[in-house]
């Protein structure tokens, strides 16, 4: 960066000659203080920080940097770089880990300059120390957000935004066969679509939840060519193809469960406990281990398969591992573990374009061990509407919402409740997209208001997924939600509003939104026109974050988003 893009970067007119705000990162003060003022360690436990700041009319003096903590001086004075062009762009080398710590900065005897702060740790450790010293748990939760993109999940800040999704399940249940999935397949790409997840019932003699978990071969009569043909024709309309598995679970009624009855978890001479009719294979076995590894391998080397929904729908019960013998059959818990991750590591090694999704019982597993392994987690079984605006503000309090699976569904729904379609939507677009939808049973409206959100989704899904969330009004805390997301360069900001029920003709509360930068200017584009009670084409940052936005939520399950994009 240089000296022209730092005094861009702090939002100082060149011509005016005053010292302007430093920044560590994003951070100037009277504003709210971001991810990079708490700095992750790297292998030697130390970190860089990169300061910017502006020190007009001194071109060529000398910058001089100075850290401490507390008393204790951790760098003395020392040339870090130079004034150009009115500003400087410099790098801070080597802080050690701890903290908190002063970087102090001058050029010239009178341009003098602090950050005060500075932590040098492990982000997820750091970010209960944000919330502690008075940042909230809104800092808290985006520093978490930070490191689980850059640190855990496949890719780091590389990844791409995770696609929109679609999902036959609720379509056909276990009914599947080639017509009937090329169809749904037509109808989702038209929508916009791009990924279509083939779900249960595809292999075996997998009729119901009674049989054929376990075997892990193509059912040859809904599938007489195999799934080939199927992955083609998706993959002909502009779409991936993903399936799922459940490789943890057996059916008694199996060939591989009447083959090995002593693969799964038992203790010898007790009952073994089915619930959804279904054992829990022994993953701490090496001989299960291999076997499970073998018939995925051969599923994704045989056909062009994207992604794997892997599932694992029950809970632990009779967790015996007789043959280990009783000095090791406690290892059981470590050992299941360490094999599930070995068989994703090994996998996706072998198949590095290989995505998937880690789903249990409805959130039943996520965290960062199985996060570093897969790229989304599903967040729970239920998906009506509005129970997820709850159930997704929890879940952002620790996770990105990169990884958060939130689809529409069909309604009625859980708890007999009937949503709109579009609020339906906009809650899900506060995550990774899916749709579960039966598309058979959608009419040509229900397809045209898909394909605009789906569309729209697509230009803020970077700012949503890897942005910086802005929990604004809480569901638990009144009849209003919403939620504000801010690109991670800050020209981009998306707000999404939900009203439950209106009473007595009240008008929806002002919305004053956060992460802006006061001097930016920002055209404010509706998805819908009429409920912004201003007809605001561009407002300053300042004005949206002091006086908000006046939107017209009325009667119940009302919702709206707005699109923030900075022009100056």
């Amino acid at each position: 960066m240089d000296g022209a893009q730092a005094a861009e970067a702090v939002g100082r007119s060149p011509e005016r000659e005053s010292v302007a705000a430093q920044t560590v990162g994003a951070y100037r003060p009277g504003y709210e203080l971001v991810a990079e003022q708490v700095l992750q360690r790297d292998s030697t436990n130390k970190a860089n920080a990169k300061v910017i700041g502006t020190a007009f009319g001194l071109d060529g003096t000398s910058v001089e940097a100075r850290i401490t903590s507390g008393r204790r001086v951790v760098r003395n004075w020392n040339s870090v770089g130079k004034v150009e062009n009115g500003a400087w762009a410099v790098e801070m080398t080597a802080i050690p880990m701890g903290g908190p710590y002063k970087i102090e900065l001058r050029a010239g005897p009178t341009h003098v300059a602090a950050v005060d702060d500075v932590l040098v740790g492990d982000l997820w450790v750091l970010a209960g120390q944000s919330n502690m010293a008075g940042s909230g748990f809104g800092e808290a939760s985006r520093i978490l957000h930070r490191f689980t993109r850059e640190f855990i999940l496949p890719g780091g800040l590389s990844a791409k935004p995770r696609p929109v999704l679609y999902n036959s399940w609720e379509a056909t249940e276990f009914n599947v066969e080639e017509p009937g999935q090329k169809a749904l397949a037509e109808k989702a790409a038209k929508i916009g679509v791009e990924r279509f997840v083939m779900d249960d019932g595809w292999f075996g003699a997998r009729n119901n939840d009674h049989a054929g978990l376990g075997d892990w071969t193509v059912n040859p009569k809904k599938f007489p060519n195999g799934l080939q043909p199927l992955i083609r024709f998706v993959n002909g309309l502009g779409m991936d193809f993903g399936i799922w598995v459940e490789p943890e679970m057996v059916n008694p009624d199996s060939d591989l469960y009447r083959k090995h009855p002593d693969w799964v978890m038992n203790f010898p001479g007790r009952p073994r406990t089915e619930a959804r009719n279904q054992l829990i294979l022994n993953m701490a076995r090496d001989d299960v281990k291999e076997y499970t590894l073998g018939w995925l391998d051969k599923l994704v080397t045989e056909n062009n398969i994207a992604f794997l929904k892997w599932d694992m729908n029950r809970n632990f019960s009779e967790p015996g591992w007789p043959e280990a013998g009783p000095a090791n059959e406690k290892k059981i818990w470590v050992k299941y573990t360490n094999n599930v991750y070995e068989i994703i590591d090994r996998l996706r090694a072998r198949h590095p374009k290989l995505e998937i999704e880690s789903c249990s019982g409805g959130g039943g597993r996520v965290d960062l061990g199985i996060m570093k392994r897969t790229d989304e987690v599903w967040t729970s079984d239920n998906t009506e509407a509005f129970d997820r605006l709850r159930i997704q503000e929890g879940f952002s309090y620790a996770y990105p919402a990169q990884v958060m699976m939130a689809w529409v569904t069909d309604v009625p729904n859980m708890n007999g409740r009937s949503t709109p379609l579009q609020y339906r939507f906009l809650v899900a677009m506060m995550g990774s997209l899916g749709i579960g939808n039966n598309l058979n049973k959608w009419t040509g409206e229900d397809f045209t208001l898909a394909t605009k959100m789906i569309a729209y989704y697509k230009t803020i899904r970077p700012t949503v997924q890897q942005g910086a969330l802005y929990r604004l009004l809480s569901p638990r805390e009144g009849e209003m939600t919403a939620n504000q997301y801010v690109s991670q360069d800050g020209k981009q900001s998306v707000l999404f509003a939900f009203l439950h029920s209106q009473q007595y003709g009240r008008p929806a509360a002002r919305i004053r939104l956060r992460g802006l930068d006061d001097r930016g200017v920002y055209r404010v584009k509706p998805v819908d026109g009429r409920k912004l009670v201003e007809k605001l084409e561009t407002a300053s940052g300042a004005y949206l974050q002091n006086q908000g936005l006046n939107i017209n939520l009325t009667g119940d399950y009302d919702s709206t988003s707005i699109l923030l994009e900075r022009v100056e």
